[in-house]
């Protein structure tokens, strides 16, 4: 006769003999190989479903099988706590981010429990807890005596809906990485992070991770952006004010027939100010101020305003049109564009729309080319025509020449250039670690001293975004205190620091969250560290996981971890879709792993995951 499959008796025997026999609790063991797995923390900003299993089924069943091997497995878990995701929710549904945070991490815990995902839970850490965020606040301080945490006020990606300051890494296609939200600019006051100093190490040890997915390895590459080219500075028609632009193509300079400056370019305003021209270019900057870094250059539709006002050419003295022009970048070079319409595509389409001239200064060897019979750029390889001194001659030979001949003329020099830009994180929200510096009329930006920390987040009834200001302004008795330095009466910072740093140093504080004086003990980082196996979403690429590089490398640079690169092996494990989408919380179309447990077993709900991996 064949028995009845009782799982509900049988998981329930085995999930309490795990526990009580602390299967997963892990101590230095120099006896035994270590191996630090670790998945990706979750926001509690919600319940498990499904997609979620994906990642935490794989990661249980390979914990597993290194036990078996012998390994003595260390396989932590926390919340990533604080930030927009909780918030986000904690707002939608009425709720206190705290007691939001509170119940639902109470919840995860018991869904992780109940289909068999063991971790060792005497390691738990919440980022919201003044006991860890007191470490956070020191990273932080660690940068700032570094030199690299400054304040400073710049245009800065905007997201109406949540009402705070974003990164570029968080606004993709020109909208909000969190909710959606079409991005704006501003200008503000806002905390950064010198992880541009940071881009040619960044760059450099790609080739150290092997074990990554080469896809990833390539999105760090290319969102570092490193080339190298040639800074030239072209003259106002003033005489004096001088606008410099970098270009990979200097061997182009002779076939320049206008240039374009940023709508964010901060030169702007003077050159229109009192003219004509004055309220048709301002019109048209607002109307087009998006995020530079995030528009589609290649699919947007070239538009530009002509300023009245022209720059002379640095190689034969022509003095050409100042336009101010939606696809020129801020972010990049330096917000001017040396704009050669037969060797540029995007200058191509825009000189043919305003019907600016076209003139050929490269061609194929076997052949001429007139600007009248172009209906594209010319990009590749060729002979430079047109261009003084220089006819004859490839363009790769040319753009040596040219740079040197601007570097004896004082005009230009070669140079190398990132697309990375410094990291913004700053937030004007309440659900996150105050910025640990108190501002001082007479001694300026002052750090708190680590015996200050943790400098704890005050409980306010009224958390909403405002919009601009913090609503931690409200709060006279955080915001008023003494300064560290001289003791005169001064005021704290009250933008919050971004969620990302909390994540960027976890790993640390999972190999010796037992202690209070110091965010982790030197001997266990040496033994843990790196993180053998880092299992996590893919769209962290130029986020979590370039962030978590850059603070491994500023703490080793300070003699503080003994290794530069935190995970060794990366695996992006994918995502369960449905309905032909991404499963997720905030599309609303989850499945819950509770149901699929009760009714058939967590071993059900385990192997199916795993089988259809």
């Amino acid at each position: 006769m064949p028995r009845e499959y009782d799982f509900q008796a049988i998981e329930s025997k085995w999930q309490k003999k795990w526990a009580e026999s602390g299967l997963l609790e892990a101590d230095r063991d120099e006896t035994r190989p270590p191996y630090y797995y670790l998945n990706m923390f979750p926001y509690p900003s919600g319940v498990l479903h499904v997609g979620h299993g994906r990642n935490y089924i794989l990661g249980d069943t390979l914990v597993r099988y290194k036990l078996m091997q012998g390994y003595n497995v260390l396989n932590p878990m926390g919340w990533d706590a604080f930030g927009l995701p909780a918030e986000n929710a904690a707002i939608k549904f009425n709720i206190h981010p705290q007691k939001w945070v509170r119940e639902n991490v109470a919840n995860m815990k018991k869904q992780f429990h109940s289909q068999g995902i063991l971790f060792d839970w005497r390691r738990e850490v919440n980022t919201s807890d003044p006991s860890y965020y007191k470490w956070t606040q020191w990273v932080f301080l660690k940068l700032f005596e570094a030199g690299l945490a400054y304040k400073s006020s710049a245009p800065i990606n905007w997201c109406p809906s949540c009402k705070c300051a974003l990164a570029n890494e968080e606004v993709v296609d020109g909208a909000c990485e969190r909710c959606g939200s079409e991005v704006h600019s501003r200008q503000l006051d806002q905390w950064y992070f010198k992880i541009s100093d940071y881009a040619q190490r960044l760059l450099d040890d790609l080739d150290m991770l092997s074990k990554w997915p080469e896809k990833i390895v390539a999105m760090q590459r290319n969102w570092i952006g490193r080339s190298t080219g040639t800074e030239v500075e072209f003259l106002l028609d003033d005489g004096e004010t001088v606008i410099p632009c970098y270009t990979t193509r200097p061997d182009t300079l002779f076939g320049v027939t206008f240039f374009s400056l940023a709508v964010e370019h901060p030169l702007v305003e003077d050159l229109v100010k009192g003219t004509e021209r004055e309220k048709e270019v301002l019109e048209f900057c607002e109307k087009n101020r998006k995020v530079g870094g995030a528009r589609k250059h290649e699919e947007l539709e070239k538009k530009g305003v002509f300023t009245g006002r022209y720059v002379i050419n640095p190689v034969n003295g022509e003095k050409v049109q100042l336009w101010v022009a939606n696809y020129a970048l801020m972010e990049y070079g330096t917000g001017g564009v040396m704009a050669v319409p037969a060797h540029d595509q995007r200058d191509f389409e825009f000189a043919r729309k305003y019907d600016i001239p076209i003139k050929v200064v490269i061609t194929p060897p076997d052949r001429k080319l007139d600007p009248a019979d172009m209906t594209e750029a010319f990009v590749e390889p060729g002979v430079m025509v047109n261009s003084g001194p220089f006819d004859g001659i490839s363009n790769e030979e040319g753009k040596e020449k040219i740079t040197a001949m601007l570097e004896r003329k004082g005009r230009g020099t070669a140079t190398v250039k990132y697309k990375l830009r410094d990291w913004l994180i700053s937030r004007q929200r309440y659900w996150g670690a105050p910025i640990p510096i108190v501002h001082c009329e007479k001694c300026g930006h002052v750090p708190v001293p680590e015996k200050g920390l943790p400098v704890e987040l005050p409980p306010v009834d009224d958390f909403r975004p405002t919009g601009r200001r913090s609503p931690l302004e409200a709060v006279d008795e955080f915001v008023n205190t003494t300064c560290p330095s001289c003791g005169a009466p001064a005021r704290r910072e009250t933008d919050t620091i971004a969620q990302w740093l909390c994540s960027c140093w976890y790993f640390l504080r999972f190999t010796s969250p037992f202690t209070d004086d110091e965010p982790f003990r030197r001997e266990d980082e040496e033994y843990w560290m790196p993180v053998n196996q880092y299992v996590g979403g893919a769209e962290h690429a130029v986020l979590h996981l370039l962030y978590s590089r850059f603070i491994m490398k500023v703490l080793y640079d300070q003699g503080l971890v003994s290794h530069s690169e935190p995970f060794e092996a990366l695996f992006t494990q994918g995502t369960i879709r449905k309905d032909g989408v991404k499963m997720s919380k905030s599309l609303g179309n989850v499945v819950s792993p509770d149901d699929i447990v009760e009714r058939f077993g967590a071993d059900t709900l385990r192997l199916y995951t795993l089988f259809i991996g």
